[in-house]
């Protein structure tokens, strides 16, 4: 091809190449990540047609690398790791080292030094960014308890990964014969500039990059304002390589940090990351260009070993984890088997690996071939999730069924209360306290056990199936109060109902939206966050203006009126004596 369109050819090769199995992975239903990979093998070197020119594609793939890890900078949030910390910060450590373990006996096995074996180990034990949030979002976890959780677990990992990509050139000062105090020394001073650029960027960019993304967004042209963006991404990183001799991608982490943490966080995301979604889209294609399936051929036992520790040694280090800190199954599985996977990071790792001479030619090749398959692979797993976590649990409760019941007064009003937050813990109390014995259904295996310790009967597992609520006596119970934060509980009451048509339902809501859902499903009674402080201001503006307890209680009723369109919201359970 001629030389002056080899740009231009590259980029629509790859991206023509890329949309075609993209549009045909989605169809079936696989991430289109796997059709870019396959994309780059197709207009990569080891296939016949169309060649893209290799090293301007490497070259794309840089700008994917910044585009990407500034855009993970942008929307790191401090807060919501903060909420997971007691789970994400343990597990993603114990995950990393395990997982690294695993890969580094891989390379071992495969004849390969221990530098290249750990920086192998390392490259697998991390996940894609872009692949897990779009399965979460798939299966509608991404924002669950499990999907925070998740979530906050990567983005340790993230960090883990950017700071292996500082110390990796400086570690490897080892094999060039510095010897051990040549490499602290070098350590010590790579450490040293990281320190000056984060100050450099908390201390000067936080003041700067919001200036003058204020000074630009008063202009009120969005080019200008998405031209910034790109600016602030592509000059910071190159200025953190060229000033600190840090790695670009730390540097676009950081400003992308600084930036989400300004008033234009949100604008930036909507307005210039989609150029971010192009050129991670070439990063891919660049990526599946190294695969050459006649190497693959020749090494398939150690790709075999690679995908081994992905979809097998990484899930259970995790669920390990999770279960060892008393998170229920549900969520456990669902955080291992979305890590079940490995994507850009894990290439930026092998790239650099290869860049300093450590990881052989190989190691690319088995990394690429396990990405494809695990992230091919990680939609069907990750819906398995809830199947693993019942089989694992009814395993659990036939083993427990010993111990775990109370007993019950047959002739007492029995209650089955789902959820022991501090609504389910506080009517449970209330519950006891007027001669009513409550059930508790919960998912947490530590206060199942608290629960059972007091005497009260509870039972571990998931409401929403059939099995538990019949272990829980909705059958003969009176009534049921869900009282769940932040679960639907539309399909515990429809479960509910089946087993006993006569049950009483008194749901909790948090939004008056969800009611028409929780009523359709059978509930009596829907509670709601809003509708009670509506409630509760009504009442206390009348009490302050005089009102007396009539007029109190027939605006009560018209409130309820308006917010539910209907009057009162219905029967209130009897409360029996023991």
């Amino acid at each position: 091809m001629p030389h002056e369109l080899d740009l231009i050819l590259t980029i629509t090769g790859g991206l023509t190449a890329a949309l075609a199995l993209g549009f045909v992975t989605q169809r079936l239903r696989l991430s289109p990540i796997v059709g870019y990979l396959l994309a780059g093998l197709l207009v990569g070197p080891f296939t016949p047609g169309f060649v893209a020119d290799k090293r301007l594609a490497d070259q794309l793939a840089e700008i994917g690398v910044i585009l990407l890890m500034f855009g993970v900078g942008l929307q790191f949030h401090v807060r919501e790791l903060l909420a997971v910390r007691k789970v994400a910060v343990p597990g993603a450590l114990i995950q990393i080292a395990v997982a690294t373990a695993l890969g580094a006996m891989v390379g071992r096995a495969a004849g390969w030094t221990w530098g290249a074996a750990v920086v192998f180990g390392v490259a697998i034990s991390v996940a894609s960014t872009v692949v897990l949030t779009r399965v979460l979002s798939d299966n509608d976890v991404l924002h669950t308890p499990a999907g925070h959780l998740a979530i906050g677990w990567l983005v340790l990992e993230d960090v883990f990964t950017v700071l292996v990509l500082v110390l990796l050139p400086a570690v490897m000062g080892e094999a060039a014969g510095a010897g051990a105090a040549g490499v602290a020394v070098s350590v010590g001073i790579a450490v040293l500039k990281l320190a000056g650029l984060v100050a450099f960027i908390f201390i000067v960019g936080q003041r700067v990059i919001p200036a003058l993304l204020g000074y630009v967004a008063k202009t009120g042209s969005r080019e200008l304002f998405t031209l910034t963006v790109l600016v602030v991404a592509l000059g910071v990183a190159v200025g953190s390589a060229i000033l600190f001799g840090s790695s670009m991608a730390l540097g676009a982490f950081l400003g992308g940090l600084v930036v989400g943490q300004s008033d234009f966080s949100s604008r930036a995301a909507s307005e210039a990351l989609p150029m971010r979604d192009a050129f991670a889209v070439l990063f891919f294609v660049s990526v599946g260009m190294h695969l050459d399936p006649a190497q693959l051929a020749v090494g398939w036992q150690l790709a075999a070993g690679t995908l081994a520790v992905v979809l097998i040694g990484k899930p259970l280090a995790a669920l390990a984890v999770t279960t060892l800190l008393r998170r229920p199954l549900q969520t456990g599985f669902a955080v291992a088997l979305s890590l079940a996977q490995i994507g850009e990071f894990s290439f930026i790792l092998a790239a650099l690996g290869k860049k300093l001479g450590v990881l052989p030619v190989e190691a690319e090749q088995a990394l690429v071939a396990a990405a494809i398959v695990s992230i091919t692979l990680n939609p069907v797993l990750f819906g398995l999730r809830d199947r693993l976590a019942r089989w694992t649990s009814a395993l659990f409760l036939r083993r427990e069924a010993a111990a775990e019941v109370a007993p019950v007064d047959e002739h007492a009003h029995r209650t089955v209360v789902v959820g022991y937050g501090p609504v389910g813990k506080t009517l449970t109390r209330l519950l006891r306290e007027n001669g009513i014995a409550p059930t508790v259904v919960e998912l947490n295996l530590d206060t199942v056990k608290q629960l059972q310790d007091q005497g009260i009967r509870a039972i571990y597992g998931d409401a929403t199936q059939r099995e538990i609520l019949e272990r829980a006596g909705v059958g003969t119970a009176d009534s049921l109060l869900f009282t769940a934060a932040g679960a639907p509980g539309d399909g515990v009451i429809e479960q509910a109902k089946g087993v006993n048509p006569r049950l009483f339902v008194l749901a909790r809501a948090f939004y008056l939206r969800e009611v028409t859902a929780l009523k359709k499903a059978g509930a009596d009674v829907v509670v709601t966050g809003e509708a009670e402080v509506a409630f509760s201001m009504t009442e206390r503006l009348l009490v302050r203006l005089g009102a007396t307890s009539e007029q109190l209680e027939r605006e009560r009723d018209r409130v309820r009126s308006e917010l539910f369109g209907g009057g009162s919201p219905g029967p209130r359970p009897a409360v029996h004596d023991a």
